[in-house]
């Protein structure tokens, strides 16, 4: 839908979880977030959206919500002269496809958001160049270097895994990212089309938040599994190493599971259990929490 200049469109962070790895559909060999035109003819934003991606990616949306919408003036977009105005929405879908069929870890994209064998590499390359950029501005040095530490855990800081929106724009800021202007490094994440990246940290910071309070997780998860794949699904997301034993005993306080009666063998260890889902749970309460049990093993 076009208004004057201005061009509307849909975009979907639409993520899955194959195997221990976050999955984000993309498009134009992995450079950019699936978007299409808003169809006037849709119902509403989100059916139109729920079509779109069933006919992308074969496979229903489980849970859809509206993320953001991106209409800054100095957005990079393909209309000489005009604007983007681009609806996002945050779809939790399964992977379909073989090679090829857009699917990418989100870590590809940011690499420094992945703590799951503990603090990876990027992060000190980032906090060298980011004291680097500090240091060019001396009134602004303080300030620059406590939101440095603040959002990439330095100087004894603890890390945090929702700010990973935060952590993209000031690495945007400090012009560290190609879409900025700086240079091509593996270290700092692939590249994408104008923001994707920003869209695709901002749909990764919501899930990383909404995982911590409603059950959404599920969403990605077969019908029948262990509790070992949904504690590294969990994983997965969060970017952090869960204990275990805390984990499952808060899946039991909460009552989000129940035992099948099946079981599946799993490598180097005895038969484990297969759970499901406990649908019931939504309709006898509203969730109180869903708290992650974030401590390292």
């Amino acid at each position: 839908m076009t208004i004057g200049l201005a061009h509307a469109e849909l975009i979907g962070v639409l993520i899955a979880v194959t195997g221990d790895r976050p999955r984000v559909m993309t498009v134009r060999h992995g450079e950019a977030l699936p978007s299409g035109p808003f169809e006037m003819g849709h119902r509403t934003l989100q059916a139109g959206l729920r079509e779109w991606v069933r006919e992308q990616t074969a496979h229903p949306v489980g849970y859809l919500e509206q993320l953001y919408t991106f209409a800054d003036r100095d957005r990079n977009n393909e209309i000489l002269g005009g604007r983007t105005i681009s609806i996002s929405y945050l779809g939790l879908v399964r992977e379909q496809g073989g090679p090829g069929s857009g699917w990418h870890d989100w870590y590809e994209y940011l690499p420094w958001e992945d703590h799951r064998q503990g603090v990876p590499d990027a992060i000190a390359i980032i906090a060298n160049r980011l004291k680097v950029w500090a240091e060019q501005d001396a009134a602004r040095r303080e300030s620059r270097l406590r939101r440095a530490a603040l959002a990439f855990g330095l100087d004894g800081n603890p890390w945090n895994e929702d700010l990973v929106l935060q952590r993209y724009e000031l690495l945007y800021e400090a012009e560290q990212v190609v879409e900025a202007g700086g240079s091509k490094d593996i270290n700092l994440g692939r590249q994408m089309f104008a923001d994707h990246r920003r869209i695709l940290a901002t749909g990764i910071a919501r899930l990383r938040a909404k995982i911590k309070y409603r059950p959404v997780v599920f969403e990605l998860m077969p019908e029948f599994f262990t509790l070992l794949a949904l504690q590294r699904t969990v994983e997965a997301l969060a970017g952090l190493k869960l204990h275990k034993q805390n984990f499952r005993r808060l899946i039991e306080q909460q009552e989000l599971v129940e035992e099948t009666g099946g079981v599946e063998s799993e490598t180097g260890g005895r038969p484990a259990k297969l759970f499901r889902f406990r649908h019931a749970v939504l309709e006898e309460r509203a969730l109180v929490g869903t708290k992650l049990p974030l401590s390292r093993d």
